[in-house]
């Protein structure tokens, strides 16, 4: 009994493609605007750890590419916050904007963990999640969602999301800037006692 998938007729897809690149190049078009667009977004992390450490570009850097996952990030970012920021409506607003991040991440990452299907045309027809989603009464892996307009339409909002969190990621950091306790504003922390 063999449970593979049948094997793609690659040649009849290759003979094909052509007349369905357009389709093709639009939603690789889309996913490529999404994931450049969520990159930019999540860098500008780097800065918010900046002024949230009180440091610099470069040691937030460090922190940044030290903390591998999206998740510590945005953890990191949380609990910092919690401990740096004095206005509680700025940490409000900090947390509404890592909020509309964190969901567009979900929604990027819809787009890098999946597998696409093709048709015998060549025509991306649906993604495959690659994660495993446990239902009320089961277990299971692969949600398929088709390539359909509604879909596309569904990748256009979400570029347009984050776009408009892009500009107000940046009108947010000088804000910031100004409701961070700077470690001289902090204050110290008794002597420890020496034996």
């Amino acid at each position: 009994m063999n449970r593979l998938p049948p094997r793609p007729d690659f040649e009849k897809i290759e003979a094909a493609a052509p007349a369905s690149a357009d389709q093709r190049t639009a939603v690789l078009a889309l996913i490529g605007n999404i994931v450049f667009s969520w990159s930019n977004n999540e860098s500008l992390l780097i800065y918010v750890m900046m002024l949230l450490l009180d440091s610099d570009e470069t040691t937030a850097a460090i922190v940044f590419s030290t903390l591998n996952t999206t998740r510590a990030r945005l953890d990191l970012i949380e609990r910092l916050s919690r401990a740096n920021v004095t206005d509680r409506a700025l940490a409000k607003e900090l947390a509404r904007l890592m909020e509309r991040f964190n969901a567009c991440t979900r929604a990027r990452n819809e787009f890098n963990h999946c597998m696409y299907g093709l048709d015998e045309q060549g025509l991306i027809t649906h993604t495959r999640s690659l994660r495993l989603e446990l239902t009320r009464t089961r277990l299971q892996w692969g949600t398929e969602r088709p390539m359909d307009e509604t879909r596309l339409q569904e990748m256009t909002t979400l570029l347009r999301e984050l776009r408009a969190l892009n500009r107000d990621l940046w009108e947010f950091l000088p804000r910031l800037q100004t409701g961070v306790r700077t470690l001289s504003s902090r204050p110290s922390a008794p002597a420890a006692a020496r034996p």
